[in-house]
């Protein structure tokens, strides 16, 4: 007993050290990226150029959903925190990274009870060391850092009911879970693997605890979470449910895009980081930190990828090591992870970037923790050291990933969806006198939507183009300003030579005001007005 309360103790500790790296390791990163355009989509919520669908409370619109899948939990949580501060990166990334924290104790939490600390423990190490799910959690603009809070939190809470037999956790599971579909209606991809998996993992067990009024309390709490949702789709014909299309012509992609995952890449490099060489003036180390991290990152022979895969494909192979409730766990895990992976990747349009797969995470870690912790235990004494061993092998990987995507990153800047040159634009919009701004292209708008606070004049410019009166009086005000991105910036370039073309041939002619660079040398940014 008293070696057991040790290990309790020391395998918390561990945990806790966790997190405490993963949300230092966050900190670094923070204010390497400018606020890309989707991580700043929450705001339209509150600040204006308001959109979305909201509901009349007395005189105020209460915004329940930002798109037919998109809600906007994540709107209702910052608002008190950009009421207290000012938005910019610290605001924004902040309360994405302690959720990730969370995520991650829940999941120690999780693992500790259905298969015992030593998996608790590895599961933690993998996670901190997750280079994939730190940047898109602390960046989310998938988003998914309320996702993984929710859905662990949820499964968490069930095992305790199940446990426990208290009818608390069940509730505050279920509640959970309502708000992750309210949050994000992706989640459905995650609940149905949830649920396939315990009915066909743990028949027996579910019916087991399963009445009508615990049947009433989970439906009760599920409606709540999810009730901003319900409403929406009763006024709207749940358009969330429809108009999908299911393909299985993008399974080789997808299935490769997980396999990337695992490995850490997931195509981030050269799209949210520039690689060496993308950079005009790529920054010379700044500070004993960036020093080091050259250093480590020269000594590692430039790291492309963690060991995490391998990992995996090791833990596949250990399967027949378990036994009982921990070889019903990782049974869980697949089938779930399999599902899960299955629905996003016969929808054609979704689930093919790494903000998708990274929804299935931490099933996979699940796995690889409580496969090595079983083989572990068939080696006896030596299997505390020889996993410890190789949890630091793995997470030593993961460790040197993330040094490389934080080396490229100080060093090179973002890829033109993360260019910080998005600040000096925005301060210069501030001062800048405008009646109006029109944001020609994607890529802009939600993200100085939020660095403005909801104050700048933000519009779309004329659509259609060919609407030659909207047109003269978009470029017919002297003190309207055109915010267009440089070649090599643009995502829909056609649309702001269209509006040039149109406005030339209704008599007017651009006039350059401004060229915004980021902080590498490289022009982002065309302002411009019409005379």
């Amino acid at each position: 007993m008293v070696k057991s309360s040790t290990d309790r103790r020391a395998y918390s500790r561990f945990a806790i050290a966790g997190c405490i790296f993963f949300f230092l390791t966050g900190q670094a990163l923070i204010p390497l990226l400018g606020v890309q355009n989707d991580e700043a989509l929450f705001g339209y919520a509150f600040f204006r150029p308001r959109t979305g669908f909201a509901v009349q409370l007395g005189h105020s619109p209460l915004p329940l959903m930002l798109m037919s899948y998109l809600g906007t939990l994540k709107a209702w949580i910052y608002r008190p925190v950009f009421a207290v501060f000012q938005p910019g990166i610290w605001s924004l990334r902040e309360p994405a990274l302690l959720a990730g924290v969370g995520s991650i104790w829940l999941s120690f939490l999780l693992l500790r009870r259905i298969a015992g600390g030593r998996a608790g423990v590895i599961g933690c190490g993998l996670l901190v060391t997750d280079a994939l799910f730190l940047l898109t959690v602390c960046f989310d603009w998938g988003p998914v850092a309320l996702q993984h809070l929710l859905l662990v939190g949820g499964m968490y809470l069930l095992v305790r009911f199940y446990q426990e037999g208290r009818t608390g956790p069940l509730f505050g599971g279920f509640l959970l879970f309502g708000l992750a579909m309210w949050d994000k209606a992706l989640a459905a991809w995650m609940l149905g693997g949830f649920g396939v998996a315990a009915l066909v993992v743990f028949p027996r067990q579910i019916w087991g605890v399963t009445t009508p009024r615990r049947v009433g309390v989970a439906v009760l709490a599920f409606a709540l979470g999810a009730l901003p949702l319900i409403i929406y789709n009763v006024d709207n014909q749940f358009s969330t449910f429809r108009g999908q299309d299911y393909s299985a012509r993008e399974m080789g992609s997808k299935a490769r895009l997980l396999a990337e995952s695992l490995r850490g890449a997931g195509g981030l490099m050269g799209w949210m980081v520039n690689e060496d060489g993308q950079a005009k003036m790529p920054h010379a180390a700044g500070n004993l930190l960036e020093g080091a991290s050259a250093k480590l990152s020269s000594l590692a022979g430039r790291p492309r990828h963690s060991l995490q895969l391998y990992a995996f494909v090791v833990a596949l192979l250990l399967i027949p090591l378990a036994r009982g409730g921990e070889l019903r766990a990782i049974l869980f895990a697949l089938v779930a992870m399999a599902v899960q992976w299955l629905q996003m990747a016969m929808v054609v349009g979704a689930g093919g970037s790494v903000h998708h797969s990274i929804l299935i995470w931490p099933l996979p870690q699940m796995i690889i923790a409580i496969s090595f912790a079983a083989a572990s235990r068939r080696l006896g004494r030596a299997g505390r050291p020889v996993a410890a061993g190789v949890l630091a092998v793995l997470m030593l990987s993961g460790v040197l990933l993330i040094n490389e995507y934080y080396r490229m990153a100080w060093r090179n800047g973002g890829g033109v969806n993360w260019t910080d040159a998005i600040y000096p634009l925005s301060d210069y919009l501030k001062r800048a006198p405008a009646g109006r701004v029109y944001c020609m292209d994607w890529g802009m708008l939600d993200s100085l939507r939020v660095l403005g606070r909801g104050r700048l004049p933000l519009d779309l410019p004329p659509d259609p183009p060919d609407d030659v009166q909207a047109i003269r009086r978009a470029a017919g005000a002297p003190d309207h300003l055109f915010v267009a991105h440089e070649p090599g910036f643009e995502f829909f370039p056609e649309t702001n030579a269209r509006f040039l073309k149109a406005a030339e041939a209704a008599g007017f002619r651009r006039k350059l005001v401004a060229v915004i660079a980021d902080s590498y040398g490289m022009p982002a940014y065309d302002l411009y007005r019409f005379e």
